[in-house]
């Protein structure tokens, strides 16, 4: 099973955004038949297999083995990931590209897109990352000295690594409002 699986086909995104397959899929989550899930869901074992069909044919669920019980071969299904994205291209840019200010919500939703793209593409699981998340308290009047800040101590860090030879590696940083 992967850690993650990135949907970028409007036929992977619909098999997928329906309530039932959902719980269907969190069901699978360890190989599982579809007797076992519905027996959980509460459903006939066809209604599942529907689906899971659907599933399997998005390449969203994998069948992973298959027994005999009572004459009958039932097959053993499970999530072919642990987290599904969803593309932002499969809905695209809505309307033209604003002038990319820093310090706008545009300029943050593009980064994040970015950063989920490029982490899609990583398709190992064991690779050097690095993931930091913390909250900090602005009053108003401080902020853009703490902008000013970052900004200073990042650049200092993109000259002093910049053009050093050996691994590229992409750094993102958010400063958000948290409610």
């Amino acid at each position: 099973m992967k850690d993650l699986l990135y949907l970028e086909g409007f036929e992977q995104a619909e098999a997928l955004l329906k309530p039932q397959r959902v719980e269907v899929l969190r069901h699978l989550a360890e190989p599982s038949s579809c007797t076992e899930v519905g027996a959980r869901l509460d459903q006939t074992p066809q209604r599942v297999y529907y689906h899971v069909k659907r599933l399997v044919d998005a390449g969203l669920v994998t069948q992973v083995a298959e027994r005999r019980v009572r004459g009958i071969v039932e097959g053993i299904y499970q999530a072919a990931a642990r987290s599904y994205w969803l593309s932002p291209q499969l809905v695209g840019r809505i309307g033209g590209r604003r002038v990319r200010d820093e310090l706008s919500l545009g300029y943050l939703i593009e980064l994040v897109e970015e950063v989920q793209t490029d982490l899609a593409a990583l398709d190992r699981t064991e690779l050097p990352t690095l993931g930091v998340s913390g909250r900090i308290a602005l009053p108003p009047e401080r902020r853009k000295e703490f902008f000013d800040e970052l900004r200073t101590t990042l650049q200092d860090m993109f000259t002093r690594y910049g053009g050093a030879e050996g691994d590229q590696f992409n750094l993102a940083i958010t400063v958000y409002p948290k409610d």
